[in-house]
Parts: C-alpha cells; structure tokens; sequence
C-alpha cells in the first residue's frame, strides 16, 4: 500500500482571502479583516503567505455567517472603540465612529468645565463604550452609567473587567440598571457635571428601510417614538434633555447625539427646557451629530 501524504497544516493567505471574498459576494476588505482575525499571532494577512489549517476553518466559519447577513461586529464579538477593544454582543449596539466624535464632544466640554474630579453620566450605555472611554480619557473622573436593560449591563460589566485588565485601565464606573437618569443615587443631584448619552432615535417607519445588519442590533437601542413636535424619533433625545437638567452642576453640560435631521427641533427643546447655551455640533461627515446643552 501507498502511504498517503500527511495533511497540510497551512493553507495559502492568499487563496483563502479569494475563496471567503467569493462567498461574501465580492466583499474582500471584508474577507481580510475576517482572516486577519484568526491569524494566532495578529500579524496582518498582507504580510502572510499562509494560515494554519485550524484558522482557515475558523475564518470559513465566520465568513459563513457573515454572509447571511450577521454583522461583522458580532461575527468576531468585539470592536474597537477609541483604542478600547470591546466586547459586542447582540444585545447592545454596535460602537460606532459617529459616537466616537460624540466623546470627543463631550470630553472638550469636560475640559472646558475645568472639573478636578468630575461626575460624568452615561445614559443608556449599552455596552459601556462611551462610559469607559470617558473613563480611560479622564484620570479622576467618577462615571456612572444607566441602562434598562440587564443583558446590556452584563456585557458593559464585563468591557469593564476586560478594560481594567488592559495597558489603558478605566477609571471608577458604577453601572445601575434603570431608565436614563432616572436610576441614578439622590446626592448626586445637582452634582453632576456631564451627561453624555447615545439614546436611539430612529423612526419606527425607517425600520423597514434600515440595512439588514442593523437590523440585526437591538430594536430598542434603535427606535424611539416621535418627539413633542411630531418629529420623527426624537422622543428619546428629548426625555435626555430634560431629565439632565434636575441632576446638573452649575455649570454643567449635556451632550446628547441625534440623527441629522433632529437637530434643529433637538437645539429648540434644549431652549425651551431652560439651558443657558444651546449648539448642535457636526460628525466627521458634516452632519450634525450631536447637541450640546449648557446649564451655567
């Protein structure tokens, strides 16, 4: 008998991309990041010339769900977040770019504010993205985060062990299950120096036209019902607004991000609430982001 040739233990890089770009229907920055993914020691895939054959099996796999319409974020269960690497699962949101610039917002008008130990407040925090940054990018900062939903806590709870045990150790965070603001301990009433808050506002009639990858996400992360004025999916960003002002300092801010289309209806409900200075700030794109609410 002939002896038979031992398998292979690697496969071609190259070969590999070609064959997950073919099933992901000619997404091949797609198949690159999936194959960079598996790579054991995280050398980038434009640099290898193969992939051990347990690797190309699992990148097989992730491709496979991919491509029935699984975001990518949950193919591989975590996702950078201003140099956080973060657990993503379906029951929070997805960490985006446009939320990234939001922090960035509201750590200039933490900076602003001059705070030695400020008070900050995530509301809504899904999975704590925006609470940790704030955390990691502020020494000294005492954050606290809201969610309603439990399965959303448990997975920022677990951003925060994954954080703490990271080159970029967050600072103090206390997670409270609840809605907004409204979880948050008495004595930090009126010494709160920012809410910062990424609440949903999309309009139950965009739904249906959404990319099937968001649709993936969690609909009550997303939808939100229409604002005072009828506008749609401002609901949300409006209950922030108002619900920030009776735990404020003097001075305080919120910050709050919106869809573009609700930004002038969200700047005149932060005015008729009673905020001293009101501005909508624009995302990397142009489009206005987020609105800024100062109480002085």
């Amino acid at each position: 008998m002939t002896a038979q040739a031992a398998p292979t233990a690697v496969v071609s890089c190259g070969a590999l991309v070609e064959e997950l770009t073919a099933q992901l229907g000619g997404a091949r920055h797609e198949a690159r990041f999936i194959v960079d993914e598996v790579l054991p020691d995280g050398a980038p895939s434009s640099r290898r010339g193969t992939v051990p054959v347990p690797a190309a099996a699992a990148a097989r796999s992730m491709a496979a769900r991919r491509a029935v319409g699984e975001p990518l974020q949950y193919v591989f269960g975590h996702w950078p977040f201003r140099g956080l690497d973060l657990v993503v699962t379906p029951a929070v949101l997805i960490p985006r770019p446009e939320t990234e610039q939001v922090v960035e917002v509201a750590l200039a008008e933490l900076r602003a504010l001059g705070a030695a130990r400020p008070v900050v407040v995530d509301a809504g925090t899904g999975s704590g993205a925006i609470a940790l940054a704030v955390a990691a990018e502020v020494p000294g900062a005492a954050v606290w985060a809201t969610d309603a939903s439990a399965d959303a806590l448990a997975v920022a709870r677990a951003n925060l062990a994954r954080v703490a045990s990271g080159a970029a150790p967050a600072g103090a965070v206390t997670f409270v299950e609840g809605s907004w603001l409204e979880p948050l301990p008495p004595p930090l009433r009126g010494a709160v120096s920012l809410v910062v808050a990424n609440p949903p506002y999309v309009a139950a009639s965009e739904w249906p036209g959404l990319p099937a990858e968001v649709r993936a996400e969690p609909r009550r992360a997303l939808l939100a019902a229409p604002g005072r004025d009828g506008t749609p999916g401002l609901a949300c960003v409006e209950t922030v607004l108002e619900q920030a002002l009776a735990w404020l300092a003097r001075p305080g801010v919120a910050v709050v991000e919106l869809a573009p289309h609700q930004a002038g209806p969200a700047a005149a409900c932060a005015t008729s609430l009673g905020y001293d200075e009101v501005r909508v700030e624009l995302d990397l794109a142009t489009r206005p982001r987020a609105v800024v609410a100062r109480a002085l």
